[in-house]
């Protein structure tokens, strides 16, 4: 189920001194049709070990290209490879795109959009508000782009392009931690700084959709205050690729839990191949399927994609982090695998197949 696909890099691009843009070319175009928000979850070989990790596709759906951002991370040995080693003609292999940080194209209709990125968390919200200006002719698009500094802005130059291409369709408003001649725009983006954005710059009542990449507590804190200012939790999309701190204070008290009771009888099926075996209650459904020959799929292994998404079809369990299903799909039975960990002496498991 968990199948790679060769993409061939045809371009790299430095956005900045540490961050890359790559464009792919893959022998199969069909399989990487995309939808604008989502992302590539690619594997690697270091040193015998295979690492798997997601980078958001920043291109619009009417660009022509495969493209995704990449940003070094010190001591991450991927986004080092791609910044330092990897070069055009190289082959990498990555899962179809995936994710469901979007919303529907709607021609007709005059939406007002906002989005906000801390950092690289810029490439899914550039695949979206290229997307929706070109698709959506009357909508609008206000984004909130927090950096450290001028010289860290991720597609300074394209969003400039963008913002003279869509002139009064798209604002860009910029904030830094320092070096902004106006206070408003100097700092974190934090509920504070959300209120005075929200009083002085943006009409919450008029937006329709927000989308927020960055820093959990950035996300966090902006999302509190666009409820407390009237919008509705279906109308605020997250995308996230970072593990909580939440998630892993929850996995000692799972481990103390578990070390006083019997293990789970499971039953897991992956493609239509069905596996029954015994796993400890301080194991997370994908780490079990995965250790008894399943290919079950998965990318980020924190609870943020939806690679490893299942359904419970009998059992109770405890998900620990949830940062990709929608509510109705956690109603119907979804759940994450990765964050999945039994509480019933049996459950049942089966892969989405779609």
């Amino acid at each position: 189920m968990a199948q790679f696909h060769p993409l061939t890099v045809t371009e790299i691009h430095h956005t900045i001194r540490d961050a890359v843009v790559l464009t792919l070319k893959p022998e199969d175009p069909g399989v990487f049709a995309f939808t604008q928000g989502q992302y590539l979850t690619f594997k690697q070989d270091f040193d015998g070990t295979e690492l798997r990790r997601n980078y958001s596709i920043c291109a619009g759906l009417d660009d022509g290209v495969l493209q995704v951002g990449i940003k070094r991370v010190d001591g991450g040995a991927f986004s080092t490879f791609a910044n330092t080693d990897l070069k055009i003609g190289d082959t990498l292999h990555a899962m179809p795109p995936s994710g469901a940080f979007f919303t529907q194209i709607e021609p007709d209709k005059a939406k007002n959009y906002l989005g906000f990125a801390g950092g690289s968390g810029i490439t899914p919200v550039l695949s979206i508000l290229k997307t929706v200006l070109h698709r959506e002719p009357r909508a609008t698009f206000t984004l909130v782009y927090a950096n450290r500094a001028v010289n860290t802005i991720m597609f300074r130059e394209e969003l400039e392009d963008l913002k003279n291409r869509y002139m009064g369709r798209l604002t860009i408003i910029h904030v830094l931690e320092s070096g902004q001649d106006m206070e408003l725009f100097t700092g974190r983006v934090d509920q504070a700084k959300c209120e005075n954005l929200f009083k002085h710059w943006i009409d919450v009542t008029l937006i329709d959709t927000a989308f927020i990449c960055g820093p959990e507590p950035m996300m966090l804190a902006i999302a509190e205050s666009l409820k407390t200012h009237g919008l509705e939790p279906d109308q605020i999309k997250f995308e996230l690729f970072t593990e909580s701190q939440q998630g892993r204070l929850a996995k000692q008290e799972i481990a103390a839990r578990a070390a006083e009771q019997p293990g789970t009888q499971a039953q897991v099926t992956v493609e239509g191949v069905t596996r029954s075996f015994t796993m400890p209650k301080d194991q997370s459904v994908l780490e079990a399927a995965l250790d008894n020959a399943l290919d079950a799929p998965f990318a980020c292994k924190a609870g943020v994609c939806s690679t490893c998404k299942a359904r419970v079809l009998e059992g109770e369990y405890e998900m620990l982090s949830n940062h990709a299903l929608e509510d109705y799909e956690v109603e119907q039975g979804m759940v994450l695998t990765c964050q999945c960990y039994p509480l019933s002496d049996k459950i049942t498991v089966e892969y989405d197949t779609h």
